[in-house]
């Protein structure tokens, strides 16, 4: 692409800062790259919107100033040309300090949120209607699969009890529909599974349970949905960690760090630790 050469040059020449980040501060970064930002923004976000986005980032997550500059960028920019806000009440992304031991640095990764999935599906054109719901022990739920799968749910009026599942589903706007259903329990051992930082006061299975079990069930639900490649592309970039920025974020190859038992989360910090192998 015309701007790729351009971006990446100027990319490489800032590997001295982001060896020593406090020489410069993330504002100051993204002040230098205003041009190459500018090149690489959908038409949809101006450079002085992406400032407030980044400025708004830091401020709900101070620990991203001591990440790698150039990664806290490249996150920025994933979101951006997604265009979903990240760190912000919406849910709809999130960029978070990543403490990478085999490189002995903090990189910034970028995650899709729940509802930021739910808009990526939607702008896909291909769906009518997608959502996930939590059920509770006092309301009325019906599901089968088969030859004639029925999913009905009729939440209770008052008191509806503990939560004892999340279903997830879509329905095409040609007709065509399909949903996915998981217990409480098969939910939580999910997520012990694959996230060890399960029980940490800082993990977002534990400040928002409900949002990490629909966005759960969501991805599966959705992996049957007919959506465009554009969708599948987006959300490839879920949990992915770039030391780069171009013109097209896809194309920049990054390190996908899934929530797996290789990881924990600095109890003083909230830093996402990677483990490394004994």
């Amino acid at each position: 692409m015309a701007n790729e050469g351009i971006i990446k040059t100027k990319t490489t020449s800032q590997g001295e800062l982001a060896k020593k980040p406090q020489e410069k501060s993330l504002t100051g970064l993204i002040k230098s790259m205003e041009g190459e930002i500018k090149k690489a923004l959908p038409s949809v976000i101006t450079p002085e919107r992406f400032t407030r986005m980044a400025l708004t980032a830091i401020r709900t997550t101070p620990g991203l100033t001591s990440c790698e500059p150039m990664s806290f960028l490249a996150a920025m920019m994933s979101a951006a040309q997604l265009g979903l806000e990240p760190n912000t009440p919406l849910g709809q992304a999130y960029i978070l300090p990543y403490k990478n031991t085999k490189k002995n640095i903090t990189e910034v990764q970028f995650q899709i949120g729940y509802k930021g999935l739910i808009d990526l599906a939607y702008r896909s054109g291909e769906v009518e209607v997608v959502q996930a719901q939590c059920v509770y022990a006092n309301d009325k739920f019906e599901c089968e699969y088969g030859i004639e799968p029925k999913l009905k749910h009729v939440p209770a009026d008052s008191n509806r009890g503990d939560l004892v599942k999340v279903y997830a589903m879509f329905r095409t706007k040609s007709g065509g529909y399909g949903f996915e259903v998981m217990s409480v329990e098969d939910i939580r051992a999910h997520a012990k599974k694959y996230s060890k930082a399960f029980s940490s006061q800082y993990s977002p299975w534990t400040t928002s349970f409900e949002e990490m079990a629909k966005k759960t069930v969501l991805k599966k639900a959705l992996k049957y949905a007919p959506l465009k490649s554009d969708f599948v592309r987006a959300v490839s970039q879920d949990n992915a960690v770039k030391n780069e920025i171009s013109d097209d974020m896809y194309e920049v190859s990054g390190d996908i760090i899934d929530i797996t038992d290789t990881q924990v989360v600095d109890e003083s910090t909230g830093e996402v630790i990677e483990i490394t192998e004994q």
